[in-house]
């Protein structure tokens, strides 16, 4: 007979250790799980230094069967999520469990009951801790490992959330491409022929990031992105200190030759920001509880600079002002952005990139991901439970 399963808010900073390393033991024999850097998981569940945490009121909870932790969960309201789209939603996150339903039942359960005290009408997620962070169900696209800043999850979460009680509410397509099969297509010539035409019509330039001004130019990407993304389903407006921890968390991944910005006669239009799989790099450094994260960050290093085991990019970040949709801008920028990589990718070794999220509401994107040959081959399911009155 199992013990009984008792779930417990996190208390002590040997407890919030226990929950930000679980996941080693739960994916000790997953081949497709990248562990990441620990200092960037134990910023990220700091509540005092990440400030995404400035606009949330929440807990973390550790379910156990006797001493021994089977899952996690954080339960947390979102105030800036609320008050932009006029909800009273409360939010699961950092959910990571074994393949027992009892488990995962108390955890989510646990997670209800501590938003629903909190006056929140339903439960969303997971997302740890927007959508501007990791969030989504891995719902398809199991055998191949997760891309930089993707979550990753084995196939029975879905199965676990539905089975306590949660509807799926929006799912999430990444789009896999290659330049072969760009090269290749006819429909991408002639798609990039007739950009270069409305570009000059239309008064479109494409331009790289100044190098020299990259704290303003990551300032108009903020502004544009809060403003392009104001109406898309789950947003939330990037403070100027999240942008800022953005900032300095891509410094490890940002490479200028994947970053464009979009002006319309002179005006800032949108952006396009590409980052490098360093995953497939951590893959190999193998970061772990115990091990020196310096050696680790030496070994990335190694692989990186002088021996690189990069081979694809991801585009997680894209933005168009709403005055500047429907003309070509993002048009503009993906052509832009892939005849560019037909000098620099085969230099750097890259031969596929991924572009993601797009929201399946997001018809004109999916259009746009098709016109370059892009194929869908993950998805990513945000769930929802309603709750009862308080």
């Amino acid at each position: 007979m199992s013990l009984p399963v008792e779930v417990r808010p996190v208390r002590s900073k040997s407890e919030l250790e226990t929950l930000i390393t679980f996941p080693w033991t739960l994916y000790k024999d997953d081949p497709c799980w990248v562990p990441p850097l620990l200092s960037m998981q134990r910023h990220k569940f700091d509540r005092h230094k990440n400030p995404t945490w400035q606009h949330l009121e929440g807990e973390y909870f550790i379910a156990w069967r006797g001493a021994q932790p089977v899952g996690t969960v954080a339960a947390f309201i979102n105030h800036r999520h609320n008050e932009f789209h006029g909800e009273n939603r409360g939010f699961f996150g950092a959910f990571e469990v074994y393949d027992d339903q009892e488990v995962a039942q108390a955890l989510l359960t646990t997670a209800a009951e501590y938003v629903r005290a909190k006056g929140a009408t339903a439960l969303r997620g997971p997302a740890t801790f927007s959508t501007n962070e990791e969030c989504g169900v891995l719902i398809e696209g199991f055998d191949d490992p997760p891309l930089v800043l993707y979550p990753y999850n084995p196939p029975y979460y879905a199965r676990l959330i539905e089975g306590a009680g949660f509807g799926k509410v929006m799912d999430i397509s990444s789009y896999y491409f290659t330049l072969e099969a760009a090269q290749v297509s006819e429909k991408v010539q002639k798609m990039l022929r007739v950009v270069r035409k409305n570009n000059e019509r239309r008064g479109i330039v494409v331009r790289p990031p100044d190098q020299r001004r990259l704290k303003q130019e990551f300032a108009i990407l903020k502004d544009i992105y809060n403003q392009a993304w104001e109406k898309n389903w789950g947003f939330v407006p990037f403070s100027d200190a999240e942008l800022d921890d953005l900032v300095a968390n891509l410094g490890t991944f940002y490479d200028q030759r994947i970053a464009v910005f979009a002006e319309v006669k002179g005006q800032p239009a949108g952006f396009l920001l590409g980052l490098p799989d360093m995953n497939q790099i951590l893959r190999i450094a193998c970061p772990r509880p115990g091990k020196p994260e310096l050696l680790t960050k030496l070994q990335v290093l190694w692989h990186w600079k002088l021996r690189p085991k990069i081979n694809r990019i991801r585009i997680p970040l894209m933005g168009v002002r709403a005055e500047f949709r429907g003309i070509g801008v993002e048009a503009a920028m993906f052509a832009d952005l892939y005849e560019r990589a037909l000098t620099f990718a085969p230099q750097a070794g890259w031969t596929a990139a991924d572009g993601g999220w797009v929201l399946e509401t997001n018809e004109p994107m999916h259009r746009l991901c098709e016109m370059f040959n892009g194929v869908i081959y993950k998805r990513f399911r945000f769930y929802e439970q309603a709750l009862g009155e308080p």
